[in-house]
């Protein structure tokens, strides 16, 4: 009873986002030349500065042709209307994609692997609208699924962190201990172990719940523990939660002006999050794939079924630029952007840890 008390609740407030709309069954009142989107965030938020963040600077990109801080994105701004939800605990998915799904969106976006089973359920009642899931994986003839390999970005800052260790310890912080993150992980020490095959690689997981994505104080408690047993350079792939490794290597601080100790962020471009302490992040363009799939619905040309991103089509990748170029050497560089050649001409395979 308590919960579909609150389940009414949370639509009729997603109701109030949409201002006049609740008082009509569509769109009609809002500009018909333009064509809807609908995005429903992960927990952590569109203000996570990593996954979530990247999504909504797709979407933003398509609305606008800008980026979230006003700077142009680089594209072209399509003719669409974008209205997003940050659901804050996973029961409210459900009712914010119906509330788009109910007002006859023409495009509804779920960011995260744990929204596909909700997508499921949404989309199969509502055969006409098209459904994107990141990260997630559909079978339904009205659900794109975004997916990316993961493993070949992770690779590549694997052997960045390996060149840039100086104990020949090296950390890796995951969120939720689920498969995919396990691909982030297994292609990072494979990296690692490309440029030092004796490299030690401690692991931990923040939890095995959702929350595990925004925890960001036992992030910092997990990522200062692999510093105490001589982690130097700690990958962290764990959404709002990684947050606490960047305070953790700050906390180390720094020696002849140079840190002692460094984060790898992921995802979104964080080298800006603590400059100087963030070796370089494995860029996720989720950003990306979410404009491409709005442009698809744009020109009519929306296909269900698998759109995989992967080094070959930009789709991950390692972010360098003023905040983190002097870490980086010549020849640290020159090396990544070898094994990068090799891992899109089919030389060097990465494993995939989400299928092994």
């Amino acid at each position: 009873m308590k919960l579909a008390f609150w389940s009414a609740l949370v639509v009729l407030c997603l109701l109030a986002v949409f201002g006049a709309a609740c008082n009509r069954a569509n769109y009609a009142a809002d500009d018909k030349s333009k064509v809807h989107v609908g995005i429903v965030f992960d927990i952590g938020g569109k203000d996570d500065r990593s996954f979530n963040a990247a999504a909504f600077a797709g979407v933003k990109c398509a609305e606008t042709g800008k980026s979230p801080d006003g700077t142009s994105c680089g594209k072209p701004a399509l003719n669409v209307l974008v209205r997003d939800i940050e659901p804050g605990n996973p029961t409210s998915i459900e009712p914010a994609m119906r509330a788009f799904a109910e007002r006859g969106y023409d495009l509804i976006i779920g960011v995260g692997f744990a929204q596909a089973p909700i997508m499921e359920q949404v989309a199969k009642e509502y055969p006409n609208i098209h459904f994107a899931i990141v990260d997630g994986v559909s079978n339904l003839p009205n659900v794109a699924s975004l997916v990316f390999k993961e493993h070949e970005g992770s690779y590549l800052v694997g052997m960045l962190a390996a060149q840039a260790s100086r104990t020949g310890t090296i950390g890796f912080l995951g969120g939720m201990d689920i498969g995919l993150i396990h691909r982030f992980e297994g292609g990072y020490e494979e990296g690692a172990k490309a440029v030092n095959p004796n490299i030690r690689i401690i692991q931990n997981y923040v939890g095995v719940t959702d929350s595990a994505w925004n925890n960001p104080g036992k992030g910092k408690e997990l990522s200062l523990a692999q510093i105490g047993k001589g982690a130097d350079v700690i990958f962290t792939a764990a959404g709002n939660s990684g947050l606490g490794a960047f305070d953790a290597v700050e906390q180390a601080g720094m020696q002849n002006g140079r840190a002692t100790h460094f984060v790898i962020g992921v995802d979104s471009n964080q080298n800006m999050v603590k400059p100087g302490f963030v070796l370089t992040s494995m860029v996720k363009r989720v950003d990306n794939a979410v404009y491409a799939i709005v442009q698809d619905v744009v020109n009519h040309n929306f296909q269900a079924g698998f759109h995989v991103y992967g080094l070959d089509k930009d789709g991950v990748g390692y972010a360098v630029d003023d905040y983190n170029k002097s870490l980086l050497s010549p020849e640290m560089i020159k090396r990544v952007e070898e094994a990068r050649s090799k891992i899109i001409a089919g030389q060097i395979k990465v494993t995939d840890k989400m299928l092994n």
